[in-house]
């Protein structure tokens, strides 16, 4: 089995049980997203699920962060890993979206990217799960343990270069579900700690 003909086995057998795959952080608009994913670098989405809610409610947008000092977010997502360079990058990035972007989230890779605290992986999330731009492949820890394992990528510990392989050998229209199912396939079925990868899903696909 090429490695093409196993992402499209992978994508037959998810499918069924991730229809509409998408993001485990929880929000309502770009901006959420953005913030949200910020915030999730070395942290878990289960905890800036947590911390979300209060700060949206009184940031609702770009406008009202850029207004904000890094003290005042940090002392709300105190929680979270690194919170005090995740605030000041939060408040940067807002200033800078609202400087350039009429405070709206960008739509492309290279906008994005220049944002403060935005690196490829935080865009790509945006621009999957935000506005379906299929720009990249998301590759987070999940997928970063997943692909070598599957046989779909010769590095396993260099997203870039992971990246760069999976948009070869998988179809541009499912960059974004690929990388969902993945990620959401691994929760459930394939955690870390398990290190089982005879059955679930995906059996007799691994390497």
């Amino acid at each position: 089995m090429t490695r093409e003909e196993k992402v499209l086995e992978i994508i037959k057998r998810l499918r069924p049980i991730y229809p509409n795959p998408i993001t485990a952080l929880n929000f309502n608009t770009p901006f959420e997203l953005l913030i949200g994913t910020i915030m999730a670098a070395q942290c878990t989405d289960v905890l800036v699920n947590k911390v979300t809610p209060e700060l949206f409610k009184k940031y609702p947008d770009a406008n009202a962060v850029s207004k904000a000092t890094p003290e005042e977010i940090d002392k709300m997502i105190s929680k979270v890993t690194f919170h005090s360079n995740k605030a000041k990058n939060i408040v940067e990035a807002s200033k800078m979206m609202v400087e350039k972007h009429n405070g709206e989230v960008p739509k492309t890779m290279e906008e994005l990217d220049a944002l403060p605290g935005v690196a490829r992986k935080t865009a790509n999330v945006v621009l999957c799960n935000a506005f379906k731009i299929n720009s990249g492949v998301v590759v987070d820890t999940h997928v970063m343990r997943l692909a070598p394992k599957l046989g779909l990528t010769d590095n396993d510990n260099d997203p870039v270069k992971i990246e760069q392989e999976l948009m070869v050998i998988v179809p541009q229209e499912h960059w974004a579900d690929f990388a969902n199912m993945l990620i959401l396939c691994s929760r459930e079925f394939y955690p870390k700690r398990a290190n089982d990868y005879s059955a679930g899903p995906l059996e007799g696909l691994f390497i």
